[in-house]
């Protein structure tokens, strides 16, 4: 099979318009794993399994950088993000993102939004009705931002910060409001984080020492100049947006404590192997991202099909999280399954594959996974009660949501149960 002889109708907007169920449904046309369609006007082949995924990560078959559409870079990523770069660029900039993955930033991390939880925890108590959603939006925004040393007043800035953080995410691979939402919101916070670099550098604004804003303002590129304002603006950005974007996994968190209310208890009996386990799949069951682009860097074979350079190749990340060859009962929700035998690295994919140091599988993992394993261990710690709402998951938006937001009404902290930050 040649990929040059690609379907010529453009399938752009059916996988806009399916959503998640896109790519899955087009490898299962294709009992061989084997599937090729058009998007963007390229000829493209879609790809899904661990070797799948080493072939997509290895930058002598495909770059990344040049598969990202405008719209994306307006609002999720940032132009001239470390996401635009492949090869001895891309490896330079990540340099700036290395030191996050250290497990000692991480636990700092979790230090920093601890706290900013249980403050408003407190405030949640005597509060009527609280959306989680868009509550831990505001906790990881603070946190985050006190850990990276970014200025933010702890009122109405906050909140403004944080909605605008969540825009990026949530209107990227849309169109109509929700998109134009993000794009306004991606322009006023590079503007705001634009000076906020220009003045530390010129010396109006002071940086803690150590901090994300003093490294991204100090960080030279292959070249040894220093990152241009806006672009130092847009990674660190690229640190605290993905960052606040965990509080998707927190309402999808308590989405999986309200369905198996088992888990709640399997959770405060604090196994730390357990609590790993749950957070894994809570990535692997639920939604995040549909699937992954690149572009092939030169002619290729891929079982048996050509693929021209310039073509695109697509990932499978929903699918391959949903495989039934991996994972047995994939849309069961099952933590143990983590406990039966280990998951090899480019199995489990929720947020891309490869070497997160050297490719471009997303260096925030480990800042997700840290976070969201202390902040379920907290949330299965509380009580509460889930009023009448809509819990529904819909697979044709993406990103999706749990659509009401999940909202809780009397919240308590059992008197007698003392909670223990992993």
């Amino acid at each position: 099979m040649d990929l040059r002889r690609s379907p010529v109708i453009d399938r752009s907007l059916p996988a806009l318009v399916q959503g998640y169920s896109w790519l899955p449904g087009l490898l299962r046309e294709h009992p061989d794993g084997v599937a090729h369609t058009r998007v963007m006007g390229k000829p493209a082949l879609a790809v899904r399994g661990p070797e799948a995924v080493r072939f997509f990560y290895d930058e002598h078959n495909v770059h990344r950088g040049g598969a990202l559409p405008g719209p994306v870079l307006s609002t999720l990523f940032g132009h001239d993000a470390v996401h635009t770069l492949d090869g001895d660029a891309h490896r330079a900039r990540k340099e700036f993102f290395l030191p996050l993955l250290r497990a000692d930033r991480i636990a700092g991390l979790v230090e920093h939004v601890i706290p900013v939880w249980d403050d408003a925890v407190r405030e949640w108590n005597r509060a009527e009705q609280v959306v989680l959603f868009d509550a831990a939006s505001v906790v990881l925004t603070r946190g985050v931002c006190r850990w990276a040393g970014v200025p933010l007043d702890e009122g109405a800035e906050t909140e403004h910060l944080a909605r605008d953080l969540v825009a990026m995410v949530d209107g990227f691979a849309t169109a109509g409001p929700r998109h134009w939402r993000a794009r306004r919101a991606r322009n006023r916070q590079e503007e705001r984080f634009t000076r906020l670099v220009e003045d530390v550098r010129s010396g109006r604004a002071a940086a803690p020492e150590g901090s994300v804003l003093a490294a991204v303002c100090r960080h030279r590129e292959a070249t040894g100049e220093l990152l241009p304002p806006h672009t130092a603006a847009v990674e660190l950005l690229n640190v605290i947006r993905p960052t606040v974007a965990v509080c998707w996994f927190v309402a999808y968190t308590a989405h999986a404590l309200h369905l198996q209310p088992n888990q709640r208890e399997r959770l405060r009996g604090g196994d730390t192997a357990y609590t790993a386990a749950f957070v894994h799949e809570v990535r692997r069951f639920y939604p995040f991202a549909p699937f992954l682009g690149g572009l092939a860097v030169r002619d290729l074979s891929w079982r048996g099909v050509s693929v021209p350079a310039g073509a695109m190749v697509l990932l499978d990340v929903f699918g391959q999280n949903h495989d039934e060859e991996l994972w047995g009962d994939p849309y069961v929700f099952r933590p143990e399954r983590f406990l039966e035998h280990a998951v090899e690295r480019d199995e489990l994919v929720p947020q891309g594959g490869g070497e997160p140091r050297t490719g471009h599988r997303c260096p925030g993992e480990g800042l997700t996974i840290g976070l969201l394993e202390a902040l379920a261990l907290r949330l299965a710690g509380l009580d509460y009660t889930v009023p009448d709402q809509d819990l529904r998951i819909s697979l044709r938006r993406i990103p999706a949501r749990v659509r009401s937001g999940f909202a809780v009404r009397d919240v308590r902290v059992p008197s007698k149960r003392t909670l223990t930050a992993v």
